[in-house]
């Protein structure tokens, strides 16, 4: 069946080649250049990245360090980090998963490269939560006993979810498992602009971990291949790319909050509540319902990954990093960088300054930024699928060692001590089955890595009930602190984790 899948996408590639030499015949919109386009269709490589081209073109906010981390990894798409430091990196069009070893000794390179999974059907998509790693493939997510200590696959993989909508302007599936611990799919819009047949084009579908309950989550979501939560208030945001061939400037790709049930537009409504040229006529009572963007990017700028910053610096507090693939469908070109977006105090406003910038110039492409990933350690991390690489930034004049201790965390001074047994009325069953639970998780996440007895964060876990109850430490669980990361925990897991710590605490 590969074969023929590979002529079906090379026959789709050519018609989208055909239709859009009609289109720029027939409309005033220009392209930024043929071979950008050609990239989008196939992916065709560019020129590979040069360490000393990368350092001298692209430029990084102050106080940062740029890098190639790796310069092999071609069609480098999504990015996800492991607790042991390995790095995760999707290859659809190479039907494979790889893993870049950590940098172990120091020297700026991952110190092995190795293809975990292969023979997939295009996965895009990946996440590892509970010992699991999901792939979305184009068809089906699926999933496999994963060790993030080892770097090692240890079960067989097999499809939670099938029957995804294949084929189509875009075919990539991205899965992410959210902090309430449900699995989460995005599927793209088949077509540049049309009425979908299938009911889970452009929508975010929601699925328990094992694929049961699945259900459309939001939908009017024509490419959003990346989503993230913020950590101040778990509240999911997406990118999503604004449709094509409506000149060099409309409609703007977008920043959306996703609620459950959100309608978002697409096809019948562009940007900021814009009814359609093609699809939006006697849609006008859409207007009404439609969710407008929290943010809108420049047109055809491509937005992709999105992460928000859960170990940096104070400075960038409330800001999350985003990936723009760049442009095709425009007469000069546009994106080809990253952005940080800053939400301000009140969480309503956004605001876009550069991060990485330098990958286009004169119109001289040696990037397209796909994913961005942040460890614990604050590194961050940038795919490219053009170039075939990762890149890496760090903060201060040397990355942080693999084997650097992570800092103790201060409480704010204004934490209000808890003057009672944070555990008092609870009862004695519940207490004992949360601490076989408790202790269930924290191995699985490896919690004694950072607080293993002895050290300044082991210590901290024996004052908590001075700090903590049951339901804010629950709640800490879900954004918590730097150097902390965020685990995929159930309410039910959060609280058990709670109580198994607050019982545990002298």
């Amino acid at each position: 069946m590969r074969p023929l899948k590979t002529l079906s996408l090379a026959v789709v590639g050519l018609l989208l080649v055909l239709a859009a030499v009609v289109a720029f015949l027939t409309r005033d919109v220009a392209i930024t250049s043929w071979s950008m386009m050609w990239n989008s269709i196939t992916g065709s490589p560019g020129p590979r990245a040069e360490a000393g081209v990368v350092i001298q073109q692209l430029q990084v906010p102050p106080g940062w360090q740029l890098s190639v981390y790796a310069d092999a990894v071609p069609e480098a798409r999504t990015l996800r980090p492991t607790l042991a430091g390995d790095l995760l990196v999707s290859q659809p069009r190479l039907g494979q998963i790889t893993l870049l070893g950590r940098d172990a000794n120091g020297d700026g390179h991952p110190d092995r490269q190795t293809v975990l999974m292969s023979g997939l059907n295009r996965p895009h998509g990946i996440d590892v939560a509970d010992g699991y790693l999901y792939v979305g493939e184009t068809d089906a997510v699926g999933r496999v006993a994963f060790n993030e200590a080892s770097g090692e696959i240890t079960g067989t993989y097999s499809h939670v979810i099938t029957g995804l909508p294949e084929g189509g302007n875009h075919w990539s599936r991205s899965v992410r498992i959210g902090p309430d611990g449900w699995l989460y799919v995005h599927v793209g819009s088949s077509c540049n602009a049309c009425t979908e047949e299938h009911a889970w084009r452009a929508t975010l579908l929601r699925a328990r971990p094992d694929g049961s309950e699945l259900a459309v989550y939001a939908s009017g979501l024509r490419n959003s291949v990346g989503f993230d939560w913020a950590p101040w208030s778990a509240e999911l945001y997406a990118t999503d790319n604004g449709r094509d061939l409506l000149g060099d400037d409309f409609p703007p790709c977008e920043l959306n909050r996703i609620v459950q049930d959100g309608f978002y537009g697409w096809p019948f409504i562009n940007g900021f509540n814009v009814l359609d040229p093609d699809n939006g006529a006697g849609q006008e009572a859409l207007l009404k319902t439609a969710t407008a963007p929290a943010h809108g990017f420049r047109a055809h700028t491509a937005p992709l990954g999105i992460r928000f910053l859960r170990h940096q610096q104070p400075t960038l507090a409330r800001s999350a990093l985003v990936a723009l693939h760049g442009s095709w469908n425009r007469s000069k070109a546009d994106g080809y960088k990253v952005v940080r977006l800053v939400w301000d105090g009140n969480g309503g406003n956004i605001t876009e300054l550069p991060f990485i910038s330098g990958f286009e110039k004169d119109g001289n492409i040696i990037g397209r930024p796909v994913d961005v990933a942040e460890t614990r350690r604050g590194e961050i991390f940038v795919s490219d699928d053009y170039a075939g690489a990762v890149y890496r930034l760090v903060y201060g004049e040397t990355p942080p060692s693999i084997t650097t201790a992570p800092q103790a965390v201060t409480p704010a001074a204004s934490t209000p001590a808890i003057a009672q047994d944070p555990l008092a009325g609870l009862d004695a069953d519940l207490i004992s089955a949360s601490r076989v639970r408790g202790t269930e998780l924290s191995k699985r996440f490896a919690c004694d890595s950072c607080h293993a007895p002895g050290t300044p964060m082991g210590e901290k876990l024996k004052t908590l009930g001075e700090r903590y109850t049951v339901d804010t430490l629950a709640a800490f669980f879900i954004t918590p602190r730097p150097p902390m990361p965020v685990f995929a925990l159930s309410p039910e897991d959060r609280r058990a984790l709670a109580i198994h710590l607050l019982s545990t605490d002298s």
